[in-house]
């Protein structure tokens, strides 16, 4: 089927928009990555996720 795209497509795309936010996420995991529990870094989490979400409706 030409002109489909894979999900998987969508998602790296996605995942490409998202840079700064995913920088930000990951310094913060980084900071004390021998203390990560659920919740740790959730607002830097919710910015990625919402991050992703956005890219992956507009493609």
């Amino acid at each position: 089927m030409p002109g489909r795209t894979r999900p998987i497509d969508k998602l790296a795309a996605a995942a490409a928009k998202c840079t700064k936010e995913g920088s930000v996420y990951g310094k913060c995991i980084m900071a004390d990555y021998n203390n990560v529990h659920k919740d740790k870094c959730i607002t830097e989490f919710l910015k990625l996720k919402e991050c992703y979400l956005t890219a992956y409706k507009k493609r």
